[in-house]
C-alpha cells in the first residue's frame, strides 16, 4: 500500500477506511507494490530518478488520454482549464491530449492568452522578493536561487507564459508532490505529474499559444465541477454530491473511533500542508 504521507490526506483516510472495513481485525499483510501505469513508470532523466506515479492518483480522469475536442482553438494550442483541473494540447482532426493538473492561486488569477516564451529542463527556481519579505523563514535561504532537482518545486520541466513579450509569472511545470494533482492549493501555478510535464514539454515549442479558460468557458466546455471529499475536482453531479457526503461522514466516524487512524490522518494533513508550501514555492521565477 502506498505510504500515507504520499497521498492527499482525505484520500489516505479513504484507503484506511477501506482497509478497516474489508479486513475487520487488523492484519499484517505484505503487499506487492502497485504495478505502474504505462507512461507513469519510474524513470531516470538527466541523472534524476523520478518515481512512478501511484495508480490511485490517476483515477477520476487524471491520467493522460487522447480525447475528442470540440473547441475552436487551433491545433498546437495549450488550453488550461483551472476549474475542471485539466490541460489540453489541441491536435489535428478534432482531437486533443488531455492531462490532469493541479492549480494554485497564480493559476486561478490568470485569464486569457499568452505564448510559451521560455522552456527549461530541471529549471532552477528563485523566490520573488515579496515571498522572501513576507516569509523569510521559508524562502530567505533560497533568495539566491535553488538549482533544479528532485526537491525543486518546479519539477522536471517548466514552460513559462509570456504576454506582450514579458514574463507573466504563469508557469506550467512538473511537481514533486504527485498527490497534489487534481487539487487546488493555496499558491502555485499549473502543475502536472513530472512524467506528463516531460511529455508536454517535448511536444510544444517556443511561441506555442496558451489559453486559460474563464469559469464561464469552463462550464460551457466541461460542465460544472466540484471538489469531492478528497479535494479533487470531479463533475458536479447528484451522484458525486451524495458520495461526498458519505465519504466525509465515513472519514469523520473513523477518526472519532480510532485514535491511531486520527493520528495518521493528522500526519497526512501535515504532509499536505508541506505540499502546499512547495506549491507556493513554485510561484518564484
Amino acid at each position: 500500500m502506498t505510504q500515507l504521507y504520499q497521498l492527499a490526506p482525505k484520500l489516505a483516510a479513504l484507503v484506511l477506511i477501506a482497509t478497516l472495513s474489508a479486513c475487520g481485525a487488523p492484519k499484517k499483510v505484505e503487499e506487492a507494490p502497485p504495478v505502474a501505469v504505462p507512461g507513469y513508470e519510474a524513470l531516470t532523466d538527466n541523472g534524476f530518478d523520478i518515481p512512478a506515479v501511484d495508480p490511485d492518483l490517476l483515477k477520476d480522469g487524471y491520467q493522460k488520454v487522447e480525447v475528442a475536442y470540440a473547441g475552436d482553438e487551433a491545433p498546437g494550442t495549450i488550453v488550461v482549464d483551472p476549474f475542471a483541473r485539466k490541460l489540453y494540447l489541441v491536435e489535428e482532426g478534432g482531437m486533443a491530449t488531455r492531462y490532469g493538473i493541479a492549480v494554485g492561486r497564480q493559476g486561478l488569477s490568470f485569464r486569457g492568452t499568452g505564448v510559451v516564451g521560455r522552456k527549461e529542463e530541471w529549471p532552477s527556481w528563485t523566490p520573488t522578493a515579496n515571498m522572501v519579505r513576507t516569509r523569510p523563514d521559508l524562502y530567505l535561504e533560497y533568495a539566491g536561487g535553488k538549482s533544479g532537482g528532485l526537491d525543486n518545486p518546479l519539477g522536471a520541466r517548466a514552460m513559462y507564459l509570456y504576454r506582450n513579450g514579458k514574463d507573466s509569472m504563469f508557469r506550467i511545470h512538473g511537481t514533486i508532490e504527485n498527490a497534489s494533482i487534481g487539487h487546488a492549493t493555496s499558491a502555485g501555478c499549473i502543475r502536472l505529474f513530472n512524467q506528463d510535464a516531460i511529455d508536454l514539454y517535448e511536444k510544444v515549442k517556443i511561441g506555442t499559444k496558451i489559453k486559460v479558460r474563464t469559469l464561464e468557458e469552463s462550464i460551457a466546455a466541461e460542465g460544472p465541477y466540484m471538489d469531492n471529499a478528497f479535494g479533487r475536482a470531479v463533475p458536479d453531479t447528484p451522484e458525486n454530491q451524495a458520495q461526498k457526503v458519505k465519504d466525509e461522514a465515513a472519514i469523520a466516524e473513523a477518526a472519532a473511533k480510532d485514535p491511531e487512524f486520527a493520528a495518521k490522518l493528522a500526519a497526512a494533513e501535515e504532509a499536505e500542508r508541506r505540499a502546499m508550501l512547495q506549491a507556493a514555492a513554485a510561484g518564484g521565477k
